[in-house]
């Protein structure tokens, strides 16, 4: 059987690319850390290319994908995405991106690492680091089943069959469900936590049923008895992913930044990546072909088939591209003790054949360079898979900072006119608590701990974080991710997982922002529309020049298109200038930019802001009876609440904003009445977790006027999605305190409220009733 080759290099996503899905030969999805899931499209077989369109947008990484299969009710399938804001987005695909996800699905305490959706296409199961895995009816939009004994966070999930389903967790268990929530079997013991799990054809030659990996970099295979039957050795870091391929080859990718295909036992193929971690493989299942994401940021996609292999010069590209890459020394096995002077020189290489396929050997070229290179079985020689460096954390060089050795201190600026802040750092610490350290000692605020903690993993990339030996003795799952000795971006040093013996929704802690969009359609739009406006609305050459460039910024950078005054300026023209019949589009532009901290700069400098402008232009005017403005409207704020900047700006206009949409409470428009709930939501978020330095009474005052709001919103609701999102609102300001709490009670009638929604038509709702439940247990 021929060698896979590079296919198609897909580009697109701005960070680590954390999951990807095949459904189809003509259709591949992908998640990354930036916050899309995007959606790429087959638009010429050869050379193979895809386009890619944004099919879902989150606050935060996306970690976690999965492709519900069509049903009755969804003939084109569902995409389903979920990760650090805890939410699962379930969306069609082809829907118009700015449109509400047909569920969101709400339950999750913690980062949502892993999806798999059943063959019915009704049901989906999740995993976390809240050790919670749970069984959706998607188109209930509840649990139906919670996968109950997991003592750490749940890594992977398997939906094999319509009577079992599998969890791989942290706590070095495999676990077989019945789908209704009956532990089957309990496979205990494993060396290590499970990352991975995929279910092998019911004719494997291995005679297994499904196999695993996870962080002992060893792939195991299991029958549904719980009994194993064979083990592939070979990769040399953690094996994030697995699948199989149609003729039953099993494909697993790896932090060693290589894809292995393995046949009756032994690897057969290693594919190197020019990346540090290659994070996940799925399998086509209509052609065999593979596609991979790794931590630079791309999407690649390998065939057997020559017909649809990259040209040469491609090819050799891709060669190249990996040879050039450069490997820390720490992760060469033994390569903080690598002795240069024992190595082989290049003539090893033309006379020793490697013993197995991927077999790594390291080289002192004639300059003093250190290469690795793994042999190749079907090419039968060695490959150039880059050049082994030194980090500053493996090196042995160390900073001395206040009479204190460190592998890394950092100049970091603050504020401009003032010299930098130290910030040590040793490659044996989590990031997160030596950015806690950090704001500490220099009385920064809380807010910046991100920021400063994925400073120091951007800039200790390749060093080896936390103390490797470390991991032996740990308590199985103390550690979300296993060990402290990994390349993870982003997401180090989780704080531990809610222990709630019931699941809870409320309240809720992250903002909620809506960014999808169709921008070729909104550009045409605008187009058309131009040239029935006024002359002295319509927009220029220039304008127009601004405009195309504007929408290439968000396409490329949806989660911060850093727009321009002038641009900003274009965009508002064309939503307070034009005639009201035509605002929208220009808003809808005006929503995308909004997610940016540089919008609110722009649009709210002077002595007016932005609500200002959009209640000027008459956005919120009910006399103009253009719902769709109003609620377009509402979206540029909800996104506002995504940046800092943002925040600070309706925080301080917050009792306007309130007063505008009021009145549209009432309002029977479900798309209008979902912006207004989802806008609830991010002020009840905004005072109960991120207002600290407000005196206590505003908070309340303003959290009972919200609580009024979800009030007359949940009253006259004619919509599932307003009525939930109205509770989770409700729900998380009782977060303000018992005195709030009792306040709310007796001045909303929540009682009478709640009995109304019950007895409404989502009351039956599963999700529904739980919120009631748990808004009903906040007030006892």
């Amino acid at each position: 059987m021929a060698e896979f080759k590079l296919a198609a290099t897909l580009k697109g996503h701005e960070d680590d690319v954390r999951a990807v899905v095949f459904p189809s030969s003509k259709t591949l999805l992908s998640a990354s850390r930036d916050g899309t899931v995007r959606y790429w499209t087959l638009t010429s077989p050869k050379p193979l290319h895809y386009d890619d369109t944004i099919a879902a947008q989150s606050s935060s990484f996306v970690n976690s994908l999965a492709f519900v299969p069509p049903s009755s009710h969804y003939t084109n399938g569902l995409i389903a995405s979920a990760g650090k804001d805890t939410v699962i987005d379930v969306r069609q695909p082809g829907s118009a991106p700015d449109q509400n996800a047909e569920r969101l699905l709400l339950g999750h305490a913690h980062n949502v690492c892993t999806l798999d959706a059943a063959s019915d296409g009704r049901h989906l199961v999740s995993g976390g680091w809240d050790k919670q895995a749970r069984v959706w009816d998607i188109d209930r939009g509840e649990t139906v089943a919670e996968l109950k004994g997991h003592d750490a966070s749940v890594w992977a999930v398997l939906v094999y069959d319509d009577n079992h389903i599998l969890t791989g967790c942290a706590d070095q268990h495999i676990r077989i469900f019945h789908p209704k929530g009956k532990l089957l079997q309990d496979i205990a013991g494993l060396p290590d936590v499970v990352r991975a799990l995929c279910k092998l054809p019911s004719n494997h030659s291995s005679g297994a049923a499904f196999a695993s990996a996870g962080n002992d970099q060893i792939i195991r295979l299991w029958t549904l008895d719980g009994l194993e039957i064979g083990q592939l050795h070979g990769h040399e870091a953690f094996i994030y992913s697995l699948g199989v391929l149609p003729n039953g080859d099993i494909v697993s990718s790896s932090e060693d930044r290589t894809v292995r295909v393995w046949r009756d036992g032994a690897c057969i193929q290693t594919i190197t990546h020019p990346a540090i971690s290659v994070w996940t493989v799925a399998v086509c299942p209509e052609t065999g072909d593979i596609a991979t994401g790794a931590s630079d940021r791309l999407v690649r996609v390998f065939s057997r088939d020559p017909e649809r292999q990259a040209d040469f010069e491609t090819l050799q590209a891709f060669t190249e591209s990996v040879k050039a890459s450069s490997i820390p020394q720490q992760t060469t096995g033994d390569g903080q003790n690598i002795n240069k002077e024992n190595l082989p020189g290049p003539d090893f290489l033309k006379n020793k054949s490697g013993t197995k396929e991927g077999q790594v050997q390291m080289i002192r070229e004639d300059n003093g360079n250190i290469t690795a290179h793994t042999w190749s079985t079907a090419a039968q020689q060695w490959i150039n898979v880059g050049t082994v460096v030194d980090s500053a954390g493996s090196s042995g060089r160390k900073v001395t900072h206040n009479g204190q050795d460190y592998d890394y201190v950092f100049d970091v600026d603050i504020e401009d006119g003032k010299p930098p802040l130290k910030l040590p750092f040793n490659t044996s610490q989590n990031p997160y608590e030596a950015a806690q350290k950090f704001i500490a000692d220099n009385e920064l605020p809380i807010t910046y701990l991100d920021q400063v903690a994925n400073f120091i993993l951007q800039n200790t990339q390749g060093a080896n974080i936390g103390n490797s030996s470390a991991s032996q003795g740990r308590t199985p799952g103390t550690d979300p991710w296993g060990t402290e000795n990994r390349y993870r971006p982003g997401e180090a040093g989780a704080p531990p997982p809610r222990e709630d013996t019931r699941p809870r929704s409320l309240p809720q802690t992250q903002y909620l922002s809506i960014t999808t969009a169709n921008l070729p359609a909104i550009r045409k739009k605008v187009a058309e529309l131009n040239g029935s406006e006024d002359s002295a609305a319509r927009l220029s050459t220039d304008e127009l020049t601004s405009l195309e460039s504007l929408t290439k910024q968000i396409q490329s950078s949806p989660r911060d298109p850093k727009p321009q005054s002038v641009q900003i300026d274009t965009i508002l023209k064309i939503a307070t200038t034009w005639s009201p019949a035509s605002r929208l589009p220009g808003l809808d532009i005006l929503r995308l930019c909004a997610i940016s901290p540089s919008f609110a700069a722009s649009t709210s400098a002077g002595n007016t802001t932005i609500v200002d402008t959009l209640e000027k232009a008459e956005a919120f005017s009910q006399q103009a009876e253009r719902p769709n403005n109003t609620m377009m409207a509402i979206r540029v704020l909800v996104n506002m609440f995504d940046s800092k900047e943002g925040r600070l700006i309706v925080d301080g206009a917050s009792e306007q904003i309130l007063t505008l949409i009021e009145p549209f409470t009432l309002s029977t428009n479900k798309n209008l009445s979902a912006a207004i709930a989802t806008i609830l939501i991010n002020f009840a978020v905004l005072s109960t977790t991120s207002a600290p330095s407000q005196e206590s009474t505003f908070r309340e005052v303003r959290g009972t006027k919200l609580a009024t709001l979800a009030q007359n919103l949940l009253q006259s609701s004619t919509d599932s999605e307003t009525t939930y999102r109205g509770l989770v609102a409700f729900g998380t300001l009782l977060s303000l305190g018992e005195d709030f709490r009792k306040q709310t009670a007796k001045v909303n009638e929540v009682n009478t409220l709640l009995s109304k929604v019950s007895g409404g038509p989502f009351g039956k709702e599963n999700r529904v009733k739980h919120l009631v439940e748990e808004i009903k247990d906040l007030l006892r």
